[in-house]
């Protein structure tokens, strides 16, 4: 007995702790944007993206740019080439360096030397390419980042008219409980008077019983689409969200001058996806050319550390050509022609594909707005048979089964009426995502 109220009173504290860590907000839609495209975390993936793109065409710059290091070396050395070589390069040989027994058994030396060296491409035609090709793909990872923000901006407004349309559920289920529970009343009085069966007031339980479910699956609707925001905004999962727009439908008449653009920022973004495949392919091709790169070097030698008492520079040009790599360069250069023309299919399957999606939501959207319309009139037809059967019910006139049927129908005709609103807002909305330019 003490285990069960101990239990007993643990499940009341988690349910007080959840209660108390979910407080109701009302927001509205340009709120959710504006936190959506500050916080969204799959924005800032893409942003990241394009700063990693924008870093790999930097690097390609050292096509044009010089290679500059410098460097300080000491050495030890017996080594009579080493050894002689060091004392020519720090300027101090004399004639006596040049006895036969020196040069073949020199003393210990030591050389200090510090080097600027400079290293300047001239003519690097793959380079080129390959610069021009990372300058393509940065572009169109920034139109895909651009759709990515568009697409989630789409997701909002989904999210957001998920959310409505849940709280519509609840408002239309908690009316309904209400109406039930007071036929509940009405019938259970209609008994002791003796004028309904057992079994009447026993189908109105069963229906209050139906409706306060179905209320507590509204209400979890409500939780999932408060939590799928909070996850678009980064935030915590403790709000639940009360919308203050309300869910009307927005009827539109331009569905003939829809249209697909190529300049629409996912399109954009494969055709230069595709152009840097055919650049890198160009690359690969210009890989078989020679390259002509100037260099250059400032060195400074001491037999003392950090000490420069001579120097001496070379300037110089080198041209250079790897005629033959073993297939390499042709291997590569096939594989690249290949992924570019697999670039070029895709691209044209994907303008196929999005013309085809066009063609679908338009019909989609034709159908959502005559079933708009019907639900409408079968949503005020079941009012009236409601109204109708409700006061024939008070007179005695009517069986019980029937009202309950009519105040079902009723129920289930609002929920329709606002799954139709949500489906026609949504395909409208998704329709201008698909012809955004």
């Amino acid at each position: 007995m003490k285990t069960s109220y101990i239990s007993l009173f643990t499940v009341t504290l988690f349910i007080s702790a959840t209660t108390l860590a979910q407080t109701k907000t009302s927001i509205s839609k340009s709120e959710v944007l504006k936190r959506v495209q500050e916080n969204n975390t799959s924005l800032k993936i893409a942003e990241q993206n394009y700063q990693q793109a924008r870093a790999d065409y930097k690097q390609t710059n050292a096509v044009f740019l010089p290679n500059i290091t410098a460097s300080h070396t000491g050495i030890v050395t017996t080594n009579p080439l080493m050894a002689f070589g060091s004392k020519l390069n720090q300027e101090i040989l004399t004639q006596a360096d040049f006895n036969p027994d020196l040069l073949n058994n020199p003393k210990r030396t030591q050389n200090f030397a510090t080097k600027i060296e400079v290293q300047q491409p001239l003519v690097n035609l793959d380079g080129i390419y390959q610069h021009k090709a990372a300058k393509t793909k940065m572009e169109a990872t920034n139109l895909q980042t651009q759709r990515t923000q568009e697409y989630l901006l789409l997701e909002v407004e989904k999210a957001y008219m998920q959310l409505q349309l849940a709280h519509k559920g609840v408002s239309v289920l908690e009316k309904a409980l209400k109406a039930a529970e007071a036929n509940l009343q009405m019938a259970e009085n209609s008994f002791k008077q003796g004028y309904l069966q057992r079994a009447d007031v026993l189908a109105i339980e069963v229906r209050v019983t139906e409706v306060k479910n179905q209320l507590q699956t509204a209400k979890s609707n409500v939780l999932n689409a408060s939590n799928y925001l909070s996850f678009l905004m980064n935030e915590t999962q403790n709000n639940v969200y009360e919308p203050s727009d309300s869910l009307q439908v927005h009827l539109t008449n331009q569905l003939a001058d829809m249209t697909i653009s190529e300049n629409r920022s996912d399109i954009k973004a494969m055709e230069l996806a595709s152009e840097a495949y055919q650049k890198m392919h160009k690359a690969d091709k210009m890989d078989f050319l020679p390259r002509l790169n100037a260099f250059g070097s400032y060195e400074l030698y001491d037999d003392k550390i950090f000490n420069a008492d001579a120097s001496g520079y070379v300037v110089g040009a080198q041209l250079t050509w790897d005629i033959f790599k073993g297939y390499k360069r042709y291997g590569k250069a096939q594989k690249s022609k290949a992924q570019y023309e697999k670039s070029r299919l895709e691209y044209e399957q994907y303008k196929s594909k999005s013309q085809l999606e066009l063609n679908n939501t338009k019909r989609l959207l034709n159908d959502a707005e005559e079933q708009l319309k019907l639900t409408e009139l079968a949503l005020q037809q079941s009012e009236e048979a409601l109204r109708i059967r409700k006061n024939r019910f008070k007179e005695g006139l009517e069986k019980t089964s029937d009202l309950l049927t009519a105040e079902t129908q009723y129920a289930q005709k609002q929920l329709e009426y606002y799954q139709t609103v949500y489906q026609y807002n949504y395909t409208k909305a998704y329709l201008d995502f698909l012809t955004k330019e």
